[in-house]
């Protein structure tokens, strides 16, 4: 059974306002894969650092999340959470105005759970940030390539 999923879909309590760029919870449809995405940092395929920036460790980090989870045949309104690690989060409000661009260009308008946690550091030296994701997929008879 293959196809497009049920999408996953925002939970709002009543009387709340509207999280700004995240949703307050996602229901996943009844019937899917779920996919553990580890923490992705901003270096490329041959695990280099992309640059020093914010912005652009931001925005390879969360390419990273894209590409996994669609190795694993889903796409991004798939992800039904985000955890954003940061190393200092004045960067990261710093930088909101080209991590939305980003964000918008990889993921377009869908907003899962999210958290923002501050971290005294990473694993890697030189990152700033590491996002992990949790994502229901598509069923599918077929296994994904990778």
């Amino acid at each position: 059974m293959s196809g497009v999923p049920e999408a996953l879909e925002p939970v709002q309590p009543s009387g709340w306002r509207r999280g700004r760029g995240y949703s307050h919870g996602m229901v996943a449809p009844g019937n899917g894969r779920t996919l553990f995405v580890a923490g992705q940092i901003g270096w490329d395929e041959r695990q280099e650092i992309v640059g020093d920036g914010f912005a652009e460790q931001f925005e390879q980090a969360l390419a990273n999340v894209v590409a996994v989870v669609r190795a694993a045949g889903g796409e991004p309104e798939h992800v039904g959470r985000l955890t954003i690690y940061v190393t200092d989060k004045r960067e990261y409000v710093a930088a909101s105005p080209e991590i939305g661009e980003a964000y918008r260009r990889l993921v377009g308008s869908h907003y899962p759970a999210m958290a923002l946690v501050e971290v005294k550091g990473l694993l890697e030296p030189r990152a700033k940030v590491e996002i992990a994701a949790d994502a229901v997929l598509p069923e599918s008879t077929e296994r994904p390539e990778g």
